[in-house]
């Protein structure tokens, strides 16, 4: 099956628990379809570049998932009409890479960035 990763952003008024709650609905709506959530984090509430909805943060999500296509373009079309998630991002990868993404790693541990001057 094809691999993904999903990154969406949900209301800034909402809980930390209702917004891990929504990683797990979106995990079960892949299940149901034929998929399976390979990992998950939960990002936090991060300040955006502008404005969505009258909202200057949001929670942020993150899956990586193992699933046919219209399981996730079910999940995308859910996520679309639910009305706490603002912003979805689904990209199709060759492989999902080891470890915590780049958003939990320490800020130590990137070792590829340059030197400020």
């Amino acid at each position: 099956m094809p691999l993904y990763e999903h990154v969406f952003i949900s209301r800034q008024d909402l809980s930390n628990t209702q917004a891990e709650g929504l990683i797990e609905h979106f995990g079960t709506v892949l299940a149901d379809n034929g998929g399976n959530v390979v990992e998950s984090e939960y990002w936090g509430v991060k300040t955006m570049a502008y404005k969505i909805n009258k909202n200057r943060k949001g929670h942020y999500a993150f899956l990586k998932t193992d699933a046919p296509a219209p399981a996730v373009q079910e999940m995308e079309r859910l996520m679309r009409l639910h009305d706490d998630v603002m912003r979805v991002l689904t990209i199709k990868v060759d492989e999902h890479k080891e470890g915590p993404s780049v958003q939990m790693q320490k800020r130590d541990d990137r070792g590829d960035r340059r030197e400020r001057r």
